[in-house]
């Protein structure tokens, strides 16, 4: 049986294992983020104490990772890279390309983690999966895993890759429940990694959120990435190329919300809380 994911302290961070993994709970997430502020987003991160950087192929914006990793000083091995291959590189060869290309652009050694962006059903799942076990195998990164996965798509991976996956990243946030996918990744030892983790800033007034955030003099944005790594195994990557606001987000390890805030922020949940569904997109849960 795997052992489920697990979030613990950690040089007064959170960090989640899973699967033999070792990632950092509040990442910078840098979609949309482009040019030189893209660069310098990542330096302020990387110095102010973030330690998980998520990029990907489609965002257009390695380069510029890159370059605010170097600018940033802190050295390679202490910090989390993350990125991602588009869906139209689905085929083993592409996968393998992509990888290749995504180490290239970072100029920063091995990739730390290596995703599946979306699901593609024109090329076989096994074809796409057999492409990221063997960037693993050759070096390209250290994990793998996969992203706009659903519960079956995530079932189905799990029993066609060769290598042991570490998460799923998806949209989640409190105005989306996300509780039958959290709990199926983890019977099978993998974390969630929440985008759009704000709600695209639709969460910052509601008054539940200002409620408690004024209890806990803490900012909303706050209070809802506590919400999300809170629960064991979830991971948060929150985006901002504001200084003020990338320390704030980083800021979450040192408060805790009640069960019954917990709960409250749970409630705000809504059929329509889904933002991000492209075409492409599987049939969701």
């Amino acid at each position: 049986m795997p052992t489920p994911p697990t979030s613990v302290m950690d040089d007064n961070q959170i960090v989640v294992h899973a699967n033999g993994a070792v990632i950092p709970a509040i990442a910078l997430g840098t979609w949309q983020s482009t040019g030189e502020a893209c660069a310098r987003a990542v330096a302020e991160a990387l110095r102010c104490g973030y330690r998980h950087i998520d990029t990907a192929a489609i965002y257009g914006n390695e380069e510029q990772v890159g370059e605010g990793v170097r600018a940033s000083g802190v050295p390679r091995e202490r910090f989390f890279l993350t990125t991602k291959v588009w869906r139209e590189d689905m085929t083993r060869d592409a996968v393998l390309r992509s990888a290749e290309a995504s180490v290239r652009r970072l100029g920063a050694g091995p990739l730390d983690l290596l995703l599946l962006h979306w699901p593609n059903p024109d090329v076989p799942l096994a074809e796409s999966l057999a492409g990221l076990a063997e960037a693993k195998r050759q070096g390209l990164t250290r994990h793998i895993g996969v992203s706009n996965f659903t519960i079956a798509l995530v079932e189905e991976a799990v029993k066609l890759c060769p290598e042991p996956l570490v998460t799923n990243q998806v949209e989640f946030h409190p105005m989306l429940d996300q509780g039958r996918l959290v709990r199926a990744c983890a019977a099978h030892g993998l974390s969630v990694t929440a985008y759009s983790p704000l709600g695209r800033g639709r969460l910052l007034d509601d008054p539940v959120i200002t409620q408690i955030a004024a209890a806990h003099g803490r900012e909303p944005a706050q209070v809802v990435l506590r919400w999300l790594v809170q629960q064991p195994g979830v991971i948060a990557a929150p985006k901002s190329v504001t200084p003020q606001r990338i320390r704030n987000n980083l800021a979450v390890s040192d408060f805790a919300l009640t069960g019954l805030e917990m709960a409250r922020i749970s409630a705000l949940a809504r059929p329509d809380g889904r933002l991000i569904s492209p075409d492409f997109a599987p049939a969701w849960d």
